[in-house]
C-alpha cells in the first residue's frame, strides 16, 4: 500500500499566511500539517508516500527531507496546479500507483491516527472516513444504503439525505483504483475536465456497481483547514486532545 498526499494547490483562502509557505507547512500547535500527516502515516506501518507537489514545490521537499531523511517518498509534480483541481493531481499518480493499494488523503487536514487505523482494520477493499454531523451545502456530502455502501458523494448530495461529511481520507484496493483510474483518465483526458474534484470520480466509480463503504470516524479528531480561522481553531482542539 502507497500513501498518497495530495499537495499542490496555492490555499488563496489563507493568504497571506500562504503568500510564502504551502499550506501543509503551516504550523498547527508545534507541528505544521504536513507533519501532522506523515507522522500519522508512519504510525500506521505505512511504508510508501507519494506527494502531488505544485506551489513552492521545494519547501516541501526540503521539509520532507530534513524532518524524514530515511522516508520512502516519490514527488510527482503538477506543473498545472494554479489552474487545475485534486482530481487531476490524482490523476498525475495512476503510474505509480499501477498494482497497488492506495490511502488517499488531503493535505489540508488534521487528524487523528486512529482514522487510517480504522480504515486499514475495516476490512473493507475501498471505504471512507465519514463524520457524522449537520452538513452544510459546501461540504463533500455522502448517502449510504442500509449496509453503508456509499450510492452518492459530493457537494451535490442533498442535505436530506446525507449522513455526514467525508473528510477526505480513503483507501482503495487494487481492482477498484484501477477501474477508479480508467474513470479518470476519460474524465482528464477526453472530457477536459480538469477542475472537478476527485469525488466526482467516486461517484461515477460507485454508479458501475463498486462497492465503496463507509468508516465511522465521528469520535476521532480531525479538521479540515481552509480559513485562518481554522487554522486557530484546529490549533485549540490539538490542545484539548493533549
Amino acid at each position: 500500500m502507497k500513501a498518497v498526499i495530495l499537495a499542490a494547490g496555492i490555499a488563496s483562502r489563507l493568504r497571506p499566511l500562504t503568500d510564502n509557505t504551502p499550506k501543509c507547512l503551516l504550523n498547527v500547535g508545534d507541528k505544521c500539517i504536513l507533519e501532522i500527516t506523515l507522522d500519522n502515516i508512519i504510525a500506521n506501518d505505512i511504508k510508501e508516500v507519494i506527494i502531488v507537489t505544485g506551489y513552492l514545490q521545494d519547501q516541501i521537499k526540503n521539509f520532507v527531507a530534513a524532518k524524514y531523511p530515511e522516508l520512502n517518498v516519490i514527488y510527482i509534480y503538477n506543473d498545472v496546479y494554479s489552474s487545475t483541481n485534486n482530481i487531476y493531481s490524482l490523476w498525475l499518480t495512476k503510474d505509480a500507483l499501477k498494482d497497488d493499494e492506495m490511502l488517499l488523503m488531503d493535505s489540508d487536514i488534521i487528524f487523528d491516527k486512529d482514522i487510517i487505523a480504522k480504515l486499514l482494520a475495516s476490512g473493507y477493499d475501498n471505504c471512507l472516513a465519514l463524520k457524522r454531523h449537520n452538513v452544510q451545502d459546501e461540504e463533500i456530502k455522502v448517502k449510504v444504503d442500509e449496509n453503508g455502501r456509499v450510492l452518492e458523494i459530493g457537494k451535490e448530495v442533498k442535505l436530506s439525505d446525507a449522513i455526514g461529511e467525508s473528510i477526505g481520507i480513503e483507501k482503495f484496493g487494487v481492482e477498484t483504483l484501477r477501474q477508479l483510474f480508467e474513470i479518470i483518465d476519460h474524465k482528464i483526458v477526453v472530457n477536459k475536465q480538469v477542475n472537478q474534484f476527485y469525488e466526482a470520480a467516486f461517484q461515477e466509480l460507485t454508479e458501475t456497481g463498486a462497492d465503496i463503504f463507509i468508516v465511522d470516524t465521528t469520535d476521532n479528531i480531525c479538521m479540515e483547514i481552509d480559513t485562518a480561522a481554522d487554522l486557530e481553531a484546529a490549533g485549540k482542539l490539538l490542545l484539548k486532545q493533549d
